[in-house]
């Protein structure tokens, strides 16, 4: 076990503990933390509950995404083992050299892998054990919709926060942010330029990681209506998020392709924006009680 900020503990795996796993005939690479409702001094069992999986979002981590804002602790406290995954380039995740390690289907396939390493097995009716819900924030809500859609055995359950159905790093000014890295002139497009600001905020963030994630991304661009997820989801936002201004599409998608919104919901969150959303009080409530309905 090990200690980090909040006192929430939880175990650790490097792409060291992993290294024997396979996917597509190469090692993992992502770091994984799991936290058991012991991690955070809950007395809650956890024995018969389906694990959550919580992805985050660009530039971010484990720690910065989940921890810090209370995550954790809300469903550890709600009897939920969480497994916590760094994306490439980020948290306790190495920085890969290999441009393929930060495509969206590589990370998704190691999604897979880790779900398998942790036993979850597919769902099975009156089991609440089988299966896993899944949680992601921005980047981490295109790739939970994204792994939903396609591994509809496994997941039970998916909360999307600050999602959209393009994703705001397919319109990434790359050479634009290269450039102002490498001593160059500012960068012109408001949303690069803010994306590049947060990342700077993190002193541990490795930027030319996080630029390879999104050259990476770049190819292979969001198509969320190629793989519409099937089990009921909800999608939350903050009021004053612009990059989730395309969130009512995703509705009109899940919708469509679930023959009605019964199992759609959406939570708007009063005066929030993309970078506060996640720390929302109603949010954590919200997304517990969804998963636990």
């Amino acid at each position: 076990m090990a200690g980090f900020e909040g006192g929430v503990q939880g175990t650790v795996e490097t792409a060291h503990h992993a290294a024997e796993h396979r996917v597509e005939g190469t090692a993992n690479s992502l770091a994984v933390r799991v936290f058991s409702t012991g991690s955070t001094g809950s007395t809650g069992s956890d024995g018969d509950a389906r694990p959550v999986l919580l992805i985050h979002g660009f530039a971010s981590s484990t720690e910065l995404n989940w921890v810090s804002t209370g995550w954790i602790t809300a469903l550890n406290d709600a009897g939920r083992t969480v497994i916590a995954v760094d994306l490439p380039g980020h948290g306790l995740s190495p920085a890969p050299e290999d441009l393929d390690a930060y495509t969206p289907s590589r990370i998704r396939a190691e999604l897979l892998q880790i779900l398998q390493d942790h036993h979850v097995h597919p769902l099975a009716e009156g089991d609440p054990s089988s299966g896993v819900d899944v949680l992601g924030y921005s980047l981490g809500a295109r790739l939970a919709w994204e792994f939903a859609g396609t591994q509809p055995q496994l997941v039970h359950r998916v909360v999307m926060g600050g999602p959209a159905s393009i994703d705001p790093l397919a319109t990434f000014d790359l050479e634009a942010a290269q450039a102002q890295l490498s001593g160059g002139p500012a960068i012109g497009d408001p949303t690069t330029a803010e994306l590049v600001r947060m990342a700077q905020l993190v002193p541990t963030n490795n930027m030319f990681s996080l630029l390879s994630l999104v050259e990476a991304i770049k190819t292979e661009p969001f198509a969320p209506e190629e793989a519409v997820p099937s089990m009921p989801m909800l999608l939350v936002a903050g009021e004053r998020d612009e990059l989730a201004e395309t969130l009512p599409t995703l509705m009109e998608l899940a919708s469509g392709h679930q023959g009605s919104d019964a199992h759609v919901r959406e939570l708007i969150l009063p005066a929030r924006t993309h970078a506060n959303a996640v720390t929302s009080r109603a949010f954590k409530q919200a997304a517990v009680e969804f998963i636990n309905g």
